[in-house]
């Protein structure tokens, strides 16, 4: 027994199949400092041995069973009780019983679907992790190791720019216009300014990449909006009939893709935001939405041998077996740049 903390206790360890070949990524804490852990993408099997070590030799630990759970949840900071699990897989390693020494059990989560994508934010979390637990009497003992999901969306190939205007009647007539809509997050935002009528004296000009969190629905809706890149168009006066051009690169900023509506909890948008101002600090400003997606990295040799190593039919185009999220998403970008390469010289 193990009553007052005088009987047998048991450290747990999850060590995941090929981690020593996975890529690892970054994430921000709730506090606002940052955790690596290993990467996922959506259809990845998830496997890997649990090891539980008794802690004193030559006694026994009684438990009322020993499992394991992958779990996606979305944890909505001003209500910290209630978390929404979306993801819930439960796999039991071992029944009831007693454990006499230290022992490892395997496990494996075939192919698991992760919708979304790992988000920790001003108001809201959503997070993939396993939680191992041994069912005992009074106290259970639980493990919990995050990993990172990270989704991939195709190259958009109807990829529309932007173009819009900015007015005040027989003052100010601008156009503006950006080359696209949808950018990736290694992406550059590309395009020109037009002063088509100035009356009034602007002496500082701006673009802003806003990203703007809304949790929570009806009265409960809370919107955090955050300035994530400034970039100086011009400071001075514009004359009218001038062209200015716009050159913003993303790589450098941190950023999310865009995540709509997910699973009705939350959603987090970003918008290019001009502003102007008049030498009477008086601001004008337009918004336009844009969407931000992460598009596949270049697959890595010993990435790809760790998966066809512990899952070979994930690596398989034949069979009627099905190719990992980040194999797929891949081949069809480096389909896509071939394109954008093409039609850049056809341009020239």
């Amino acid at each position: 027994m193990s009553f007052f903390g005088f009987g047998q206790s048991a450290e747990i360890d999850i060590v995941l199949d090929g981690q020593e070949n996975r890529r690892t990524a970054e994430i921000k804490t709730e506090d606002g400092k940052r955790e690596k852990h290993y990467l996922y993408f959506d259809g990845e099997t998830v496997s890997g041995k649990v090891n539980i070590t008794l802690r004193k030799s030559g006694s026994k630990l009684e438990h009322q069973g020993i499992k394991i759970e992958f779990i996606g949840q979305i944890e909505l900071y001003y209500d910290r009780g209630n978390h929404q699990e979306f993801t819930s897989l439960v796999k039991e390693l071992a029944r009831p019983g007693e454990l006499t020494q230290s022992t490892s059990y395997n496990f494996e989560f075939s192919q698991v679907e992760k919708p979304y994508e790992s988000y920790t934010g001003a108001n809201v979390r959503l997070r993939y992790f396993l939680r191992v637990t041994i069912v005992k009497r009074i106290t259970d003992t639980v493990k919990e190791q995050d990993i990172v999901v990270h989704t991939l969306s195709q190259y958009p190939e109807m990829n529309s720019s932007i173009k819009m205007e900015v007015g005040i009647e027989d003052c100010l007539h601008i156009e503006f216009e950006y080359n696209k809509s949808k950018y990736h997050l290694k992406d550059v935002i590309v395009g020109k300014i037009y002063f088509l009528l100035v009356r009034i004296k602007i002496k500082h000009m701006e673009l802003q990449v806003i990203k703007r969190e809304t949790t929570g629905t009806g009265p409960n809706t809370f919107n955090e909006n955050e300035t994530i890149a400034k970039y100086e168009i011009m400071d001075g006066a514009p004359v009218r009939g001038e062209s200015i051009p716009i050159r913003l690169f993303l790589s450098g900023y941190e950023l999310t893709p865009t995540m709509r509506d997910i699973n009705k909890k939350f959603s987090v948008r970003y918008y290019l935001n001009l502003v102007l101002v008049d030498e009477e600090e008086r601001r004008y400003f337009k918004q336009q939405e844009i969407t931000i997606f992460r598009r596949a990295d270049k697959i890595r040799k010993n990435y790809q041998a760790a998966l066809s190593h512990h899952n070979p039919s994930l690596l398989s185009d034949g069979g009627g077996s099905s190719k990992t999220s980040y194999q797929q998403h891949q081949e069809d970008n480096e389909e896509d740049e071939v394109k954008e390469e093409e039609k850049e010289q056809k341009e020239k």
